[in-house]
C-alpha cells in the first residue's frame, strides 16, 4: 500500500470533521430558542462574548504580525507564513466553537422544558461542534503544511502560532471568566445573599459571557494547540529516526493515527445517550470510551499496514490507557461522589480557613497518581518502542499522539460545561418553572466535573507532548553544535541555572495571572456595590442593572493583563538561549515541564474540588445547605479555586508548549555557550 495515501487522507479526515461540525451547528441553530425573555438574555450573552472575542483577536493579531515579521527577518519567510496560518487556524477553531456555544445555551434551556434527554442532546452536540472543529482544523493545518512544504521543520511555525494563540486565549479568557465570577459571587452571594445567576446581580451577564470565552474559546484553542503540537512533535522525531525523506513511515504514522482517531470520534458522538438510570455522566463517558475503543482497533490495522509489525500498536495502547486512567483519577479528586470533595465539604462546616487548607491538601495529593501513571507510561512507551538502542523516544511521542485519540470528545465534554451553566443562568433569569431549573442544574452539576476532568486530560497530554518536543530540541541542539563540545551533566552550573529558571517560570506566570484576576475582580466588586448603592430599586426587582458596564470592565482588564504572561513565555527562552547558550535551554525546558506539570495538576484539581464541595453542600443540603455558615465557607473556597482551575492551571499547558516551541524555532540564532561564554 502506498504510504502517501495516508498523507493525503489526513486533510480529508480534517475536512470531514469540520463538515460534520457545520452540519451539527446548523441542526442546533434550527431548534427552538425559547420565549422572548430567554432570547433577550441569550442575545446579551452573545453580544458580550463576541465583542470580547473581537477585541481579543485584534490584540493578538497585532502581536502575531510583529512576531511573524521577526521570524521572517531572523529566520525564514516560510516559517513566518506557517506561524501566521497556525495562529489564524487556532483562532478560527475558537471562534466557531464559541459562536455555537452561545446559541446552544438558550436552546438547551428551551429543551429542558421538554425533557432531560432533549436538553442533554442539545448541550452535548453543541459542545461536539467545538470538538470536531478543533481537531479537524488542527489536522487540516498540519497535514496541508506538510504536503505543501514537505519539511517538518517548517511546520514548527504552525505549532508556535497555535501555541501563542492558545496562551492568549487561555490567559485572557481565564482572567475574564474568573474576574466576573469572583466579582459576582463576592457581592451577590456573600454580601447580599442572592442566588446563582440572579438577574438582579449586575455581573451575572459578564459571568455567563466568561463561561464561554474561558472554556469554549479557551479550551478550544488549548486542545487545538495540544493536538497540533503533539502531532508535530511525533512527526519531527519520526524525521530524526527515519533514513528516508518526505513520506517516511515514521512521519506518516502519526498522521494516520490522527486521521483514524478523528473518524472514531465522529462515530462516537452518537454513542452519547441516556440509559435507563438517567445518569448523565455515564451517558457522556460512553462517547469517550467508544472513541478510545474504536481508535484502538483502527490503530492495530494502521500499525500493521505501515510497519508490518505490531510493536507500535502496543505503544499506542499505552497512550490510550494513560488517557483513561487520567480521566478516572481526575474525576476521583473532583467529583462530588468521592472522598476528596466530601472531605472539603466537611471542612467547610468548621469555617473558610479549614475549607481552604483541605482544598490545598487535596490539590497537592492529586498529583501523585497522575504523575506515577505518566512516569510508568513513559517507561513503557520507551522500552516497548525499542529502548535506548532503538526508537524508544519515538515510542514516547507515539504514546502522546495516541492520547489524543479522544481529543474531539474531550473538547465536547469541556464545552458542554459552559453551555449547561449558561442554560441554567438563562432559566433562572427568565424565571422558568422549577422543573426546568432542576434539569439544567442536573446538567450543570455534571458539567463542573467534566470541565475538571478535561483539564486534567489536557495537562497530562501536554506533559507527554512537551517531552517529545524536548527530544526534538536536544537533537537540533546537537546538530547546531557542529562538533563543539558541551556539558549536559547536572553538575554543570549552567544546567542548574536553567533548571531553576524553568522551575521558576510556572510560579511567576501563575502569580501574574492570578493577580490579574484579583485586580479585575476588585473592579467588578466596586461596580456591583456602586449599582446596588446608587440604584436601590435593583435589589427590589424594580430597576434593571447595567449589565454592559460589568462586561466592559472585565473585557478591558482581561485584554490588558494577558500581554505580560505572553511576553514572559516568548522572551524568557530567547534571553536564556542568547545569554547562556543553547546548552542551557535543556535545563530550562526540563524544569518548566516538571514543575509546570505538578503546579498545573495542583491548581486544576484543587479548584475543581473546591467548586464541587460548594455544589455538594447546595444540592444535598449538608450542614444547613444554601445560606448556612458552611455554605459561606465553601463559597470562599470556590472563590479561591476559581482562578486556580480556570486561569492559572490550564494556562500552564500553553506556557510549557510555547517555551518549548520558541526554543526549537529560534535555536539557529543561539550559540552553544551564549554571549556570556558559559
Amino acid at each position: 500500500m502506498d504510504l502517501m495515501l495516508f498523507v493525503y487522507l489526513a486533510p480529508v479526515a480534517g475536512l470531514i470533521s469540520v463538515a460534520v461540525a457545520v452540519v451539527m451547528a446548523i441542526r442546533i441553530l434550527r431548534l427552538d430558542a425559547g420565549d422572548d425573555r430567554m432570547k433577550e438574555i441569550a442575545q446579551a450573552i452573545q453580544e458580550g462574548a463576541m465583542a470580547y472575542l473581537k477585541r481579543q483577536y485584534q490584540t493578538i493579531a497585532v502581536v502575531a504580525v510583529i512576531l511573524g515579521a521577526i521570524v521572517w527577518y531572523a529566520l525564514d519567510w516560510k516559517l513566518a507564513l506557517s506561524f501566521l496560518v497556525g495562529t489564524a487556524a487556532s483562532g478560527l477553531a475558537g471562534y466557531i466553537g464559541m459562536n455555537v456555544s452561545v446559541r446552544a445555551n438558550v436552546r438547551t434551556a428551551a429543551a429542558a422544558r421538554t425533557s432531560l434527554k432533549a436538553a442533554l442532546d442539545v448541550a452535548f452536540h453543541g459542545g461536539a461542534v467545538t470538538g470536531l472543529a478543533v481537531v479537524g482544523l488542527s489536522m487540516l493545518g498540519v497535514s496541508l503544511s506538510y504536503i505543501i512544504f514537505q519539511d517538518t521543520d517548517i511546520i514548527i511555525g504552525f505549532g508556535l502560532g497555535a501555541s501563542l494563540m492558545s496562551l492568549f486565549a487561555r490567559v485572557g479568557g481565564g482572567i475574564y471568566t474568573k474576574a466576573a465570577d469572583v466579582g459576582a459571587d463576592i457581592v451577590g452571594k456573600v454580601e447580599v445573599g442572592l442566588p446563582e445567576d440572579d438577574p438582579r446581580n449586575p455581573a451575572t451577564i459578564a459571568d455567563n459571557v466568561g463561561d464561554n470565552v474561558g472554556d469554549c474559546a479557551g479550551m478550544g484553542a488549548d486542545l487545538f494547540e495540544t493536538y497540533a503540537v503533539t502531532l508535530l512533535a511525533a512527526m519531527l522525531i519520526g524525521t530524526m529516526v527515519s533514513d528516508s525523506g518526505f513520506g517516511a513511515h515514521e512521519v506518516v504514522f502519526p498522521l494516520a493515527l490522527g486521521s483514524a482517531a478523528i473518524l472514531a470520534c465522529i462515530v462516537s458522538v452518537f454513542f452519547v445517550r441516556l440509559g435507563k438510570t438517567h445518569k448523565i455522566m455515564n451517558a457522556l463517558y460512553k462517547g469517550v470510551y467508544a472513541a478510545a475503543i474504536i481508535s484502538s482497533i483502527a490503530f492495530a490495522g494502521i500499525t500493521w499496514v505501515i510497519f508490518k509489525d505490531m510493536t507500535y500498536f502496543w505503544v499506542t495502547l499505552v497512550g490510550v490507557v494513560i488517557t483513561v486512567l487520567l480521566f478516572m483519577m481526575t474525576e476521583y479528586y473532583t467529583s462530588t461522589e468521592h472522598r476528596p470533595v466530601k472531605s472539603i465539604a466537611e471542612a467547610s462546616n468548621h469555617g473558610a480557613g479549614t475549607n481552604v487548607i483541605s482544598g490545598l491538601s487535596v490539590g497537592m495529593e492529586s498529583t501523585i497518581l497522575p504523575v506515577v501513571t505518566i512516569v510508568v507510561g513513559i517507561l513503557a512507551a520507551f522500552y516497548i518502542g525499542g529502548g535506548p538502542s532503538g526508537n524508544g523516544l519515538y515510542g514516547i511521542a507515539i504514546a502522546a499522539m495516541a492520547m489524543l485519540s479522544t481529543a474531539a470528545m474531550i473538547v465536547a465534554l469541556d464545552s458542554y460545561g459552559p453551555i449547561t451553566d449558561n442554560a441554567g443562568g438563562i432559566a433562572e433569569m427568565s424565571e422558568q418553572p422549577a422543573n426546568v431549573r432542576e434539569i439544567t442544574d442536573a446538567l450543570d452539576g455534571v458539567g463542573n466535573t467534566t470541565k475538571a476532568v478535561t483539564k486534567g486530560y489536557a495537562i497530562g497530554s501536554a506533559a507527554l507532548g512537551a517531552l517529545a518536543l524536548f527530544t526534538d530540541y536536544y537533537w537540533k541542539m546537537v546538530e547546531s553544535a557542529e562538533g563543539e563540545s558541551f556539558d549536559l551533566q547536572i553538575t554543570n552550573p549552567v544546567i542548574l541555572v536553567g533548571l531553576l529558571i524553568g522551575g521558576l517560570l510556572p510560579f511567576v506566570f501563575s502569580s501574574v495571572t492570578m493577580n490579574a484576576v484579583s485586580k479585575a475582580a476588585m473592579k467588578v466588586v466596586v461596580e456591583v456595590r456602586r449599582q446596588f448603592k446608587e440604584y436601590p430599586g435593583i435589589l427590589k426587582g424594580e430597576q434593571r442593572p447595567d449589565y454592559a458596564r460589568a462586561v466592559d470592565i472585565v473585557t478591558g482588564a482581561a485584554l490588558k493583563e494577558m500581554i505580560i504572561p505572553g511576553a514572559i513565555a516568548v522572551v524568557t527562552p530567547i534571553a536564556v538561549g542568547y545569554l547562556l547558550g543553547a546548552a542551557a535551554l535543556p535545563g530550562l525546558l526540563i524544569g518548566i515541564i516538571t514543575v509546570g506539570l505538578m503546579l498545573a495538576l495542583t491548581l486544576n484539581n484543587a479548584g475543581g474540588a473546591w467548586d464541587n464541595a460548594k455544589k455538594l453542600i447546595e444540592t444535598d443540603g449538608l450542614f444547613g445547605g444554601k445560606g448556612s455558615e458552611a455554605h459561606k465557607a465553601a463559597i470562599v473556597g470556590d472563590t479561591v479555586g476559581d482562578p486556580t482551575k480556570d486561569t492559572a492551571g490550564p494556562a500552564l499547558n500553553a506556557l510549557i508548549k510555547v517555551v518549548n516551541m520558541v526554543a526549537i524555532l529560534f535555536i539557529p540564532l543561539f550559540s552553544i555557550h551564549g554571549v556570556l561564554g558559559m
